[in-house]
């Protein structure tokens, strides 16, 4: 941990995952909600794009060595207690995230198996979304699909709630680790999520939809509330609960540029 200049302590948090030129998603979503969280935010960059909330126009993985490098400054300096897995680009820089991480079982993980932007645009490819399910899931505290990577897993889109807890039980049992399957994609007047965790337990989360606002960013502001609050030192459960209650303040309290509202990360 770190301390502020009152005093307070500040456990510490990783993010390693792609940078968004718009800051609506991305590491910089991330610092801004690890910060929001009173969690001191690190960062290793997988990729550098441009985009904004309409689009991503250009990807430029990093070089594995300089992520590696990024990886070990963080870890060699801070006593890092979460760490949060955004954009990996490509399965030898998922490889390389496991090799950082190895022999750091005392470290939360949570993996978003980020596959495109909100946009549409790919941000990861088969491959590499193939080494996050052999490499990084079995190392997981826990995994937080959205519906479309959801399907991808599974080979099903879930429709409704009873189908995203099914999904959710097959994932389990086949990664053996805990998911959170998000259903905010789903059509309705609530947004469900569903917590599997791999001791067999189930527990539903539902929130009423917040309408007219972008939704760019806000799986990475799920993501990353949830690993501030495990560093933090809460229970799995407990940090999920505080998770969504924090993106569903800033969806509620968002930002307006040029005329539209986005979410506010802290």
């Amino acid at each position: 941990m770190i301390a502020d200049r009152n005093g307070k302590r500040l456990p510490v948090a990783l993010s390693v995952a792609g940078s968004d030129s718009g800051a609506g998603a991305g590491v910089q979503a991330d610092l801004l909600t690890f910060s929001g969280c009173e969690v001191f935010g690190t960062s290793a960059i997988s990729a550098l794009t441009a985009q904004n909330p309409d689009g991503v126009t250009d990807v430029h993985p990093t070089p594995p060595t300089n992520l590696a490098q990024q990886i070990s400054q963080v870890m060699d300096f801070f006593e890092v207690k979460g760490v949060k897995t955004g954009m990996l680009p490509s399965e030898e820089i998922v490889n390389l995230v496991r090799d950082c991480l190895a022999g750091t079982r005392e470290i939360s993980l949570v993996v978003d198996p980020v596959l495109a932007a909100t946009s549409g645009s790919e941000l990861a490819g088969d491959c590499a979304f193939e080494a996050m399910k052999s490499q990084l899931f079995p190392r997981a505290t826990l995994v937080t699909p959205n519906l479309d990577e959801t399907e991808a897993l599974t080979g099903e889109r879930p429709n409704n709630v009873d189908e995203l807890i099914e999904a959710a039980k097959i994932l389990v049992e086949k990664f053996q680790t805990s998911f959170l399957l998000k259903g905010g994609h789903m059509d309705g007047e609530n947004v469900y999520d569903i917590l599997a965790q791999k001791d067999g337990s189930l527990k539903t989360f539902s929130s009423p939809r917040v309408n007219n606002v972008d939704t760019h960013g806000s799986g990475c502001t799920l993501s990353a509330a949830i690993t501030a609050y495990l560093a933090r030192g809460e229970g799995l459960v407990e940090a999920v609960l505080q998770g969504r209650e924090y993106l569903l303040k800033g969806l509620k309290n968002p930002l307006q540029v040029g005329g539209r509202l986005f979410i506010k990360h802290n």
